[in-house]
Protein backbone atom coordinates (compact mmCIF):
# COMPACT_ATOMS: atom_id res chain seq x y z
CA UNK A 1 0.00 0.00 0.00
CA UNK A 2 1.13 3.52 -1.09
CA UNK A 3 0.69 6.11 1.50
CA UNK A 4 0.84 9.83 1.32
CA UNK A 5 3.12 11.45 3.26
CA UNK A 6 2.44 14.23 5.65
CA UNK A 7 5.04 16.53 7.05
CA UNK A 8 5.33 16.86 10.39
CA UNK A 9 7.89 18.96 12.46
CA UNK A 10 10.86 17.24 14.46
CA UNK A 11 9.50 19.10 17.69
CA UNK A 12 6.03 17.92 16.99
CA UNK A 13 7.15 14.52 17.83
CA UNK A 14 8.96 14.23 21.14
CA UNK A 15 7.81 15.15 24.71
CA UNK A 16 11.37 16.31 26.08
CA UNK A 17 10.65 15.47 29.84
CA UNK A 18 9.54 12.12 29.35
CA UNK A 19 12.04 9.37 29.56
CA UNK A 20 11.39 7.29 26.21
CA UNK A 21 13.04 4.11 28.15
CA UNK A 22 9.07 4.11 30.04
CA UNK A 23 7.23 3.08 27.40
CA UNK A 24 6.51 -0.49 26.58
CA UNK A 25 6.57 0.36 22.57
CA UNK A 26 9.10 1.93 20.32
CA UNK A 27 9.19 5.29 19.52
CA UNK A 28 7.92 4.24 15.79
CA UNK A 29 4.78 3.18 17.20
CA UNK A 30 4.13 5.56 19.70
CA UNK A 31 4.52 8.51 16.71
CA UNK A 32 2.28 5.89 14.28
CA UNK A 33 -0.68 5.76 16.82
CA UNK A 34 0.03 9.20 18.48
CA UNK A 35 2.49 11.68 17.67
CA UNK A 36 2.75 12.56 14.69
CA UNK A 37 -0.95 11.22 13.86
CA UNK A 38 -3.29 14.11 12.61
CA UNK A 39 -7.07 15.04 11.34
CA UNK A 40 -7.27 15.05 7.96
CA UNK A 41 -9.07 16.94 5.89
CA UNK A 42 -8.54 15.51 2.59
CA UNK A 43 -7.71 11.98 0.81
CA UNK A 44 -6.51 10.87 -1.91
CA UNK A 45 -8.62 8.45 -4.06
CA UNK A 46 -7.06 5.17 -2.82
CA UNK A 47 -9.81 2.58 -1.30
CA UNK A 48 -10.06 1.61 1.93
CA UNK A 49 -10.67 -2.09 1.87
CA UNK A 50 -13.25 -4.33 4.09
CA UNK A 51 -10.28 -6.18 5.24
CA UNK A 52 -8.77 -3.15 6.52
CA UNK A 53 -11.58 -2.13 8.97
CA UNK A 54 -12.32 -5.59 9.82
CA UNK A 55 -8.42 -5.91 11.01
CA UNK A 56 -9.37 -2.59 13.04
CA UNK A 57 -12.18 -3.65 14.46
CA UNK A 58 -10.56 -6.59 15.58
CA UNK A 59 -7.99 -4.70 17.89
CA UNK A 60 -10.82 -2.35 18.98
CA UNK A 61 -12.97 -4.50 20.16
CA UNK A 62 -10.59 -5.63 22.95
CA UNK A 63 -10.59 -2.44 24.53
CA UNK A 64 -12.64 -2.34 27.69
CA UNK A 65 -16.12 -1.26 28.05
CA UNK A 66 -18.67 -0.90 30.83
CA UNK A 67 -19.72 -4.93 31.57
CA UNK A 68 -18.18 -5.46 28.25
CA UNK A 69 -21.41 -4.25 26.79
CA UNK A 70 -19.58 -3.56 23.21
CA UNK A 71 -22.16 -1.05 22.04
CA UNK A 72 -20.32 0.70 19.26
CA UNK A 73 -21.88 0.04 15.67
CA UNK A 74 -20.65 0.93 12.65
CA UNK A 75 -22.40 2.25 9.21
CA UNK A 76 -19.59 2.30 6.19
CA UNK A 77 -21.12 4.80 4.09
CA UNK A 78 -19.24 3.71 0.08
CA UNK A 79 -22.26 4.01 -2.11
CA UNK A 80 -22.48 7.36 -4.02
CA UNK A 81 -26.20 7.06 -3.23
CA UNK A 82 -25.61 6.87 0.66
CA UNK A 83 -23.01 9.68 0.66
CA UNK A 84 -25.70 11.91 -0.67
CA UNK A 85 -27.98 10.86 1.97
CA UNK A 86 -25.44 11.43 4.63
CA UNK A 87 -24.46 14.81 3.15
CA UNK A 88 -27.96 16.56 3.83
CA UNK A 89 -27.26 15.91 7.27
CA UNK A 90 -23.28 17.13 7.58
CA UNK A 91 -22.50 20.55 8.72
CA UNK A 92 -22.02 22.55 5.72
CA UNK A 93 -18.33 22.61 6.09
CA UNK A 94 -17.93 18.83 6.44
CA UNK A 95 -20.21 18.31 3.12
CA UNK A 96 -17.53 18.27 0.57
CA UNK A 97 -15.24 16.40 2.72
CA UNK A 98 -17.45 13.30 2.88
CA UNK A 99 -18.32 13.74 -0.92
CA UNK A 100 -14.48 13.37 -1.54
CA UNK A 101 -13.30 10.46 1.24
CA UNK A 102 -12.71 7.52 0.15
CA UNK A 103 -14.51 6.04 2.84
CA UNK A 104 -16.80 7.26 5.49
CA UNK A 105 -18.18 5.88 9.01
CA UNK A 106 -20.43 6.71 11.06
CA UNK A 107 -19.76 5.55 14.46
CA UNK A 108 -23.07 4.94 16.34
CA UNK A 109 -24.28 3.34 20.04
CA UNK A 110 -26.97 0.60 20.67
CA UNK A 111 -29.15 1.47 22.51
CA UNK A 112 -30.20 -2.48 22.60
CA UNK A 113 -26.96 -3.99 23.66
CA UNK A 114 -28.05 -5.56 26.39
CA UNK A 115 -29.49 -8.38 23.83
CA UNK A 116 -25.86 -9.54 23.48
CA UNK A 117 -25.53 -9.55 27.11
CA UNK A 118 -26.06 -13.41 27.42
CA UNK A 119 -22.84 -13.64 25.23
CA UNK A 120 -20.80 -10.56 26.61
CA UNK A 121 -21.27 -11.74 29.84
CA UNK A 122 -21.84 -15.14 30.50
CA UNK A 123 -20.71 -14.88 33.98
CA UNK A 124 -23.86 -12.65 35.04
CA UNK A 125 -26.82 -14.61 33.58
CA UNK A 126 -29.33 -12.37 35.10
CA UNK A 127 -27.69 -9.29 32.67
CA UNK A 128 -30.28 -9.04 29.94
CA UNK A 129 -33.32 -8.52 32.13
CA UNK A 130 -32.05 -6.30 34.07
CA UNK A 131 -31.27 -3.77 31.30
CA UNK A 132 -34.31 -4.48 29.30
CA UNK A 133 -36.71 -2.72 31.72
CA UNK A 134 -34.24 0.31 31.74
CA UNK A 135 -33.98 2.72 28.76
CA UNK A 136 -32.60 5.63 30.69
CA UNK A 137 -29.90 3.53 31.98
CA UNK A 138 -29.35 1.30 28.62
CA UNK A 139 -28.80 5.21 26.77
CA UNK A 140 -26.57 6.25 29.05
CA UNK A 141 -24.11 3.46 29.03
CA UNK A 142 -24.45 2.78 25.83
CA UNK A 143 -23.50 6.39 24.77
CA UNK A 144 -20.66 6.05 27.82
CA UNK A 145 -18.66 3.34 26.13
CA UNK A 146 -19.75 3.58 22.51
CA UNK A 147 -17.47 7.12 22.98
CA UNK A 148 -15.11 5.09 24.65
CA UNK A 149 -14.70 2.93 21.49
CA UNK A 150 -14.59 5.41 19.39
CA UNK A 151 -11.10 6.92 20.49
CA UNK A 152 -9.69 2.77 20.04
CA UNK A 153 -11.38 2.75 16.20
CA UNK A 154 -8.98 5.84 15.41
CA UNK A 155 -6.40 4.11 17.12
CA UNK A 156 -7.23 1.24 15.44
CA UNK A 157 -7.48 2.43 12.15
CA UNK A 158 -4.15 4.31 12.38
CA UNK A 159 -2.51 0.88 13.80
CA UNK A 160 -3.38 -0.66 9.88
CA UNK A 161 -1.92 2.23 8.20
CA UNK A 162 -4.84 4.47 7.57
CA UNK A 163 -5.79 8.38 8.31
CA UNK A 164 -8.64 9.52 9.96
CA UNK A 165 -10.94 12.72 10.04
CA UNK A 166 -13.45 12.86 12.92
CA UNK A 167 -16.37 15.06 12.61
CA UNK A 168 -18.75 16.03 14.84
CA UNK A 169 -20.64 18.79 12.67
CA UNK A 170 -23.52 16.92 12.31
CA UNK A 171 -27.23 16.69 12.51
CA UNK A 172 -27.13 13.25 14.67
CA UNK A 173 -31.38 13.31 14.65
CA UNK A 174 -31.87 13.58 11.59
CA UNK A 175 -28.72 10.58 10.54
CA UNK A 176 -30.80 8.36 13.41
CA UNK A 177 -34.17 8.94 10.73
CA UNK A 178 -32.54 8.79 7.61
CA UNK A 179 -29.97 5.21 8.40
CA UNK A 180 -31.25 3.79 11.75
CA UNK A 181 -34.60 4.17 11.70
CA UNK A 182 -35.14 0.53 12.17
CA UNK A 183 -32.58 -0.49 14.09
CA UNK A 184 -32.52 1.81 16.54
CA UNK A 185 -28.31 2.95 16.57
CA UNK A 186 -27.74 6.25 17.87
CA UNK A 187 -25.09 8.46 15.67
CA UNK A 188 -22.11 10.03 17.96
CA UNK A 189 -19.72 11.00 15.52
CA UNK A 190 -18.76 10.69 11.50
CA UNK A 191 -15.36 9.55 10.71
CA UNK A 192 -13.80 9.91 7.27
CA UNK A 193 -11.03 7.71 6.40
CA UNK A 194 -8.29 6.67 4.13
CA UNK A 195 -4.29 8.30 3.05
CA UNK A 196 -3.73 11.78 2.95
CA UNK A 197 -3.65 13.53 -0.28
CA UNK A 198 -0.57 15.34 1.17
CA UNK A 199 0.45 18.14 3.31
CA UNK A 200 -2.08 20.57 3.00
CA UNK A 201 -4.57 17.20 3.96
CA UNK A 202 -3.58 18.72 7.64
CA UNK A 203 -3.61 22.08 9.37
CA UNK A 204 -0.87 22.90 11.15
CA UNK A 205 0.24 21.35 14.74
CA UNK A 206 -2.07 22.96 17.31
CA UNK A 207 -0.29 23.17 20.84
CA UNK A 208 -1.10 20.80 23.42
CA UNK A 209 -1.81 21.27 27.25
CA UNK A 210 1.18 20.09 29.56
CA UNK A 211 0.76 16.97 32.71
CA UNK A 212 0.38 19.49 34.94
CA UNK A 213 -2.20 21.05 33.38
CA UNK A 214 -4.94 18.35 33.25
CA UNK A 215 -3.58 16.43 36.44
CA UNK A 216 -4.00 16.88 39.96
CA UNK A 217 -2.74 14.94 43.20
CA UNK A 218 -4.71 13.89 45.73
Amino acid sequence: MVQASVTIEAQDLTTLDVDASILAVDGTVADLLFRSARSVNTFTDEPVADEQVQAAYDLLRWGPTAMNASPLRLLLVRSPEARERLVGHMSEGNRDRVLAAPLTIVAAADTDFHEHLGTLVPHLPGARDRFAGDPQARAGMARTSALIQIGYLIVALRAVGLHVGPMGGMDAAAIDAEFFAENGWTALLVLNVGQPSGPEAVRPRAPRLEFSDVATAV
